[in-house]
């Protein structure tokens, strides 16, 4: 068993604002805006359920990528269009994990496990229920296979553009009610534990923007910490 971490929502680039952690380790996954043209039409902002004023971005469409039906999709789907994790992702396996983790503003009281002002946490999981899929792969599916895949916003784009395509199993895949801290509490851009001695990441730099792989062991750390509060991160 093996995984690997994407950073992946809203952020300070893209619409310009991160989604919100709370007080007791909740938050809310908020898409990045969908910036190609699409076969068909997209939810905008103003579409999802959402806590979060996105009253100034309400119009605009959303890239809703990676999918979780918690949050209103149809699937636990995946596809990117970029090497630096088209990469990654393409070398995992059925039964493999696919951990998806996004920058969050704290939003009220800094509780004493997170970073503050924002940090990184990890916000949801797949289980692959099949190996990764091409894009060049994907084209060669019959039409029942890439079905599995049709509410994924990249296969929404026209023209089609993932590299790498990502199903989750929907018994074993979803979306966390609270978070996994990646953030130490000393800053947003220091990395704890489970990133420095754990992942393939040294720590160093942006590490919050890059893929990190996790072996077996760092693997069942990662879903033990799914289940238990964000303070367990510190035991």
């Amino acid at each position: 068993m093996r995984s690997v971490a994407i950073n992946v929502g809203a952020n300070t680039n893209e619409p310009g604002f991160r989604g919100p952690l709370f007080s007791d380790g909740t938050f809310e996954y908020i898409p990045i805006p969908e910036s190609k043209s699409t076969s068909e039409p997209v939810p905008t902002y103003g579409d999802l359920d959402l806590r979060t004023d996105v009253s100034a971005v309400a119009d605009l469409p959303v890239h809703f990528d990676p999918e979780f039906p918690e949050a209103g999709g149809e699937r636990y789907t995946y596809g990117d269009e970029h090497g630096v994790k088209a990469g990654p992702l393409s070398d995992l396996s059925a039964g493999d994990y696919l951990f998806f983790y996004a920058t969050l503003s704290v939003a009220g009281e800094c509780p004493a496990w997170a970073s503050p002002e924002w940090g990184a946490h990890v916000i949801g999981h797949f289980r692959l229920a099949r190996d990764a899929v091409s894009g060049e792969e994907y084209r060669t599916l019959s039409t029942e296979e890439q079905a599995q895949f049709v509410s994924n916003a990249h296969v929404k784009r026209d023209p089609f553009d993932a590299r790498v395509l990502i199903r989750g199993n929907a018994e074993e895949s979803r979306l966390y009610d609270t978070v996994v801290p990646l953030s130490a509490p000393s800053g947003g851009t220091d990395a704890n534990g489970l990133v420095t001695e754990l992942s393939s990441d040294s720590g160093k730099g942006p590490w919050w923007r890059r893929p990190m792989r996790f072996d077996g062991t760092g693997t069942e750390r990662l879903l033990e910490l799914a289940d238990s509060h964000p303070s367990a991160i510190e035991r």
